[in-house]
């Protein structure tokens, strides 16, 4: 029985390293582009553009069985509150995809594609709203 125990642990444990290594990292830990992005936003906080931000703080069901995770959730000075997406420089098509039918399932939000720009292209922030 314990023998049993061990070879699904370790099935687990190899099936999270296999998943991580697709680049995949733990659950509300950013990755380079949302921490520069984030560093940005405390930026804006700082300088009183914004009141404040979360980070992955809620899940939007688009369909059965689909989901959206929001990014950045921020309230700006004007009180308005808005979702924010990043991406880096590469958006699959089911990604955008996901992003335009988020912004029409919640039409009361202000909806903004964050891309962050290669530095050979000058770097910093492309903005797209929806």
């Amino acid at each position: 029985m314990a023998h049993q125990q061990r070879a699904r642990d370790k099935k687990v444990i190899d099936a999270v390293k296999r998943f991580q290594a697709l680049g995949r990292l733990p659950k509300d830990q950013k990755n380079k582009t949302e921490q520069a992005y984030a560093d940005l936003l405390d930026l804006q906080k700082h300088q009183g553009l914004i009141i404040d931000w979360k980070f992955h703080p809620m899940n939007v069901r688009l369909a059965k069985n689909t989901f959206y995770e929001v990014d950045f959730l921020v309230l700006t000075s004007s009180l308005v509150v808005e979702i924010h997406e990043t991406k880096g420089t590469f958006v699959t098509e089911k990604g955008q995809m996901k992003i335009k039918l988020c912004a029409e399932a919640l039409p009361w939000f202000v909806f903004k594609k964050i891309t962050r720009l290669p530095e050979k292209q000058g770097g910093g922030w492309a903005i797209e709203e929806f």
